[in-house]
This record gives C-alpha cells, sequence and structure tokens, in this order.
C-alpha cells in the first residue's frame, strides 16, 4: 500500500474565468442583467425594432416559441451584445471627449 502524501495547498481550478453563455435572457423586471449591467428596458431597446433603432436592432437576438403558444423566450445573443457595447467603448474612446469640470 502507497502512501499518499498530504498537502494544504487549495485546489485549483484549471478554468479561466467564468464560463460564457452563447445566449442570455432578458432579466426579470426590476433587475440587471448580470453580464452587462443593463436594465430589461435597455436590453429591449437594443434587440427590437423601433424608431429609436431606425427599426434596425443593433444586437441579435432570437425568438422562441412553440407552435400554438402565445408567449416566447427572447433570447439575445451574448457575443453580439458584447460586440456592440465594445464598439461603443471604441467610438467614444476614439472622438474626443468634453473637458470635465476640475474636481479639486
Amino acid at each position: 500500500m502507497k502512501n499518499n502524501p498530504l498537502t494544504t495547498a487549495p485546489i485549483q481550478s484549471s478554468e479561466a474565468g467564468p464560463l460564457m453563455p452563447e445566449f442570455i435572457r432578458l432579466p426579470k423586471p426590476g433587475t440587471l442583467c448580470r453580464w452587462t449591467g443593463l436594465s430589461r428596458s435597455k436590453l429591449n431597446e437594443l434587440i427590437l425594432p423601433s424608431p429609436l433603432n431606425s427599426f434596425k436592432p443593433p444586437v441579435r437576438s432570437l425568438s422562441l416559441r412553440n407552435r400554438g403558444q402565445i408567449k416566447a423566450v427572447r433570447l439575445i445573443v451574448l457575443d453580439s451584445l458584447l460586440g456592440y457595447l465594445r464598439g461603443l467603448l471604441e467610438h467614444q474612446s476614439m472622438s474626443p471627449s468634453d473637458p470635465s469640470p476640475n474636481c479639486g
């Protein structure tokens, strides 16, 4: 019988970070998206055709509904949402910003 050496070293995960889903659901009313911190209404502005986005939503989503069902589940393509937000960040970092007041 072999003696197994004991250790007090903590167990380490081999994963680099949290697993990212391919699709996410809209957060419940009154709560924020756990991946972006955006509200349900803001996410709806980004995924649903409306006059605000010239009826061309910038973020891809899909509606899951069985035949005969009235209600559907709206799923957001997370890569599309994060890509849109990264694009905003790049656009804002490239454009000159207004000088902020001195907080001294």
